[in-house]
């Protein structure tokens, strides 16, 4: 294992056919404090893990106005302002009201207040990706996605994405606008969005799975995942990284951290080569725990 791993052995992945990124980025969630609320408890740590993360080779960073909220915005601002080489992509779309309390609030004219204040947070004229952070039930998705489209006409934003959606949500958005990503909950032990992740391997939609890192009782002694990880040298957080890269080529996985050595054991994943025999026992063995 090279001393300084790349996020570039992750592949690549060219988002809505002209953005290049690294497969595997940054998630920015966990640069903010406890329960995704304030300040994060160690701000020196926090914007060192920044620093880091192109020095690492990722060039895609995941972030979101309801980090914080604010937070998360205006901390990769302040360390990694003007971007270069970097697509930041952020989310809007959730209002915020204290420590893990997330409510869709899908107005028009609140997803254009967010759009607005995240391109004056990042210090920016036009957000590469902007994605909808949920799809506000007490609100028509047509009006959501028709600000949207509106949005995109104007030059705030050059690329959409969704999160937390259906294939039905997807379809039903493209005719709007092209739809380039969608993130939903998927890693080894959570497959609920697999339908959404063969709507995307078919339409070249990139696919970002949060919590990625997630192995609930596949991490137990003497689990496959246990057993790959020692053979491999590497953490079993490292091989499901590895696993997730491995089962799709339209999967960009997004791990956060405010750690910076957690950071590098991370992108050290992108160098893991699963065996199709290892992939196929994570698989079997991901599976059996539904």
């Amino acid at each position: 294992m090279a001393s300084h791993p790349s996020a570039a052995a992750s592949g690549q992945f060219e988002i809505g056919g002209d953005i290049t990124i690294n497969r595997l980025g940054f998630g920015a969630m966990r640069i903010t404090g406890r329960g995704i609320w304030g300040d994060p408890a160690d701000p020196k740590a926090a914007r060192e893990t920044l620093r880091l993360v192109p020095e690492l080779g990722i060039n895609f960073i995941d972030t979101a106005d309801s980090y914080g909220p604010f937070v998360s915005e205006n901390l990769i601002r302040e360390v990694l302002y003007p971007y270069k080489g970097l697509t930041i992509a952020t989310k809007g779309g959730l209002a915020r009201t204290g420590p893990e309390i997330w409510r869709p609030l899908g107005r028009p004219e609140y997803l254009r207040q967010c759009v607005m204040m995240s391109l004056r947070r990042l210090g920016i004229e036009r957000i590469d990706l902007w994605q909808l952070h949920r799809i506000d039930p007490a609100v028509s998705r047509d009006e959501q996605f028709a600000v949207i489209a509106a949005m995109c006409k104007e030059g705030l934003i050059r690329h959409v994405g969704l999160s937390d959606v259906g294939v039905d949500d997807i379809e039903a958005a493209r005719k709007y606008f092209p739809v380039v990503t969608v993130q939903n909950r998927y890693n080894l032990v959570n497959r609920a969005s697999e339908d959404v992740l063969v709507y995307c391997e078919k339409h070249a939609i990139g696919f970002i799975p949060w919590a990625p890192l997630a192995a609930g009782a596949l991490a137990r002694p003497g689990s496959a995942l246990v057993e790959i990880a020692k053979a491999l040298n590497a953490s079993p957080g490292q091989v499901a990284l590895a696993w997730s890269l491995k089962r799709s080529k339209v999967i960009l996985p997004i791990p956060g951290t405010a750690d910076p050595q957690h950071l590098i054991e991370n992108v050290a994943a992108a160098e893991f080569k699963l065996s199709d025999e290892a992939f196929a026992a994570l698989d079997r063995q991901g599976r059996s725990v539904l």
